[in-house]
């Protein structure tokens, strides 16, 4: 089915205004992704396809569409330098700082299938051992994607994909299901999560500041119009001196909020 630029241009503009993904150089990724589905589900055009997606009351089909062209590429240990720095220098910080309060706010803003929550959880929990039942460290993790948080609330994963992970994670936070090839997270770290669907472009009305941000490998999507009014919404969720880790080979506009620069891809407000 090939999509006239018409049709892209419409998917473009209204991706772009409603969530800020920035798809103008991704027209054949655009087609690769949605053909199939557009064609197996009795639409003759892309035309067709959003005219359906645009009056559909449910927001099914929009949800569906969303999830499609939104790369939910993620992985356990991906970039284990942050968590390496975060149990390191972060923790041991706001332990001292938050030793009154024992209340840490924790925001994994791009989930995805939940491996980068997950893993927050089980390094939290290490971190804070035996103490850890005094502390409120539960995390917040969010996506636009409804499909993929889905998966991620599932918390199963199959044996490949949790090869480098820790083997002392794997035995204490993973249950290995009945067919012997996956594994389903502990109900001990999933009741640490927090699922939401949220998307990234609304007003940021949260009821508490952050001590830590994850906003890794999202910003990929936007221009640098959008990035920088995310960044901005970003800097003002956290408490002074929290901290923001992005994407290794994504950058922020420093110019536009007074970010310090902690190391690349590393923050503090």
């Amino acid at each position: 089915m090939k999509m006239t630029e018409e049709e892209f241009q419409r998917i473009y503009v209204f991706l772009k205004r409603k969530y800020g993904i920035d798809m103008a150089r991704k027209k054949e990724i655009m087609t690769g992704r949605l053909e199939n589905y557009v064609s197996n589900g009795g639409w003759d055009s892309f035309s067709a396809f959003m005219d359906a997606v645009q009056t559909d009351v449910t927001g099914q089909l929009e949800k569906r569409l969303v999830g499609m062209l939104t790369t939910n590429h993620t992985y356990f240990m991906r970039e284990f330098e942050h968590f390496e720095f975060l149990h390191r220098v972060v923790l041991p910080e706001l332990a001292k700082k938050e030793a009154r309060t024992k209340d840490l706010g924790i925001w994994c803003a791009a989930s995805s299938s939940g491996e980068e929550p997950y893993m927050l959880a089980m390094l939290i929990k290490d971190f804070f051992g035996l103490d850890h039942p005094n502390w409120d460290t539960k995390i917040l993790a969010t996506d636009v994607s409804t499909e993929i948080l889905e998966q991620a609330v599932k918390g199963i994963y199959t044996s490949e994909q949790l090869a480098e992970v820790p083997t002392q994670w794997r035995r204490r936070y993973f249950k290995q299901m009945s067919d012997g090839q996956h594994y389903m997270v502990t109900d001990e770290i999933k009741r640490e999560i927090f699922f939401r669907k949220f998307n990234l472009m609304d007003p940021f009305l949260f009821k508490r500041k952050f001590h830590v941000i994850f906003l890794r490998n999202v910003m990929i999507y936007f221009d640098n119009k959008t990035k920088q009014e995310l960044i901005k919404k970003v800097y003002h969720s956290l408490e002074p001196g929290g901290y923001l880790f992005i994407g290794r080979t994504e950058t922020i506009d420093r110019t536009v909020v007074p970010f310090h620069m902690i190391q690349p891809s590393i923050f503090r407000k």
